[in-house]
């Protein structure tokens, strides 16, 4: 079947990984998100992944400590979510090249963007570690900016809601929930799916978002085969 995406962006929260222990990693779950993958990499998809930490360590919440520092132990936290999904994805075949933003060549690849595009090119799933490299950046800030350097046709935010709402769901019961809105709408609105500084990031290059549940990994198999799920965001 013709799919109409050759290249994704799939970022995952590092919430998504913990399962219902919320805290650290559900490797049982981290195999199910995996297996998704996996057939959409077997479909001819390529495939770059951008995972956050929220599992270990929030920034924005370390109290008093150095805001630059407890963003560097953000970064780590990736890091260690990023090696547990090449782990799961090694475990059922797939190539995996894990890159981060800050050198630690040990235990993975430094992000050289020729490189990145090189792997995706031979089939290989890339996972970005690290963020941006600098602190005061989200990872969907550097989701974004990653779907913008690797030339993706789209940016796959996985998320714990099913996607964009006029307001929290968690909170109130009437909200609403859109099947598409724009990037401007989003920044008007101040609405929280993601900061400010990614939303712009993809409005200025044309990259299209597609929000969706990562409680049924599947969704991303549909979200591939362009399936109406979720939220898509584009300039309407």
């Amino acid at each position: 079947m013709a799919l109409p995406y050759k290249r994704i962006l799939l970022k995952l929260s590092g919430e998504a990984l913990a399962g219902n222990g919320k805290f650290g990693l559900d490797y049982d779950v981290v195999l199910r998100i995996c297996k998704s993958i996996k057939e959409c990499v077997d479909l001819g998809v390529e495939i770059g992944i951008v995972v956050g930490g929220g599992n270990f360590w929030r920034g924005r919440t370390s109290g008093q400590m150095d805001k630059t520092r407890a963003d560097h132990m953000g970064m780590l936290a990736t890091v260690m979510n990023s090696l547990a999904l090449a782990d799961a994805l090694e475990a059922y075949g797939v190539t995996v090249r894990v890159q981060t933003a800050i050198t630690m060549q040990q235990i993975a690849e430094p992000y050289i963007r020729n490189k990145a595009v090189r792997h995706l090119e031979k089939g290989r799933v890339v996972i970005f570690g690290c963020g941006t490299g600098n602190p005061f950046f989200t990872t969907d800030t550097a989701a974004s900016l990653r779907a913008a350097e690797i030339d993706a046709d789209i940016f796959f935010k996985a998320t714990m809601t099913g996607g964009i709402y006029d307001k929290d769901p968690n909170v109130y019961p009437d909200a609403v929930k859109y099947d598409e809105i724009s990037y401007t709408q989003i920044l008007a609105d101040n609405l929280k799916v993601m900061d400010a500084t990614a939303a712009s990031l993809c409005r200025d290059n044309a990259i299209p978002i597609l929000v969706f549940s990562i409680d049924d990994p599947d969704n991303i198999i549909r979200a591939v085969k362009g399936e109406t799920i979720g939220t898509i965001v584009k300039e309407v």
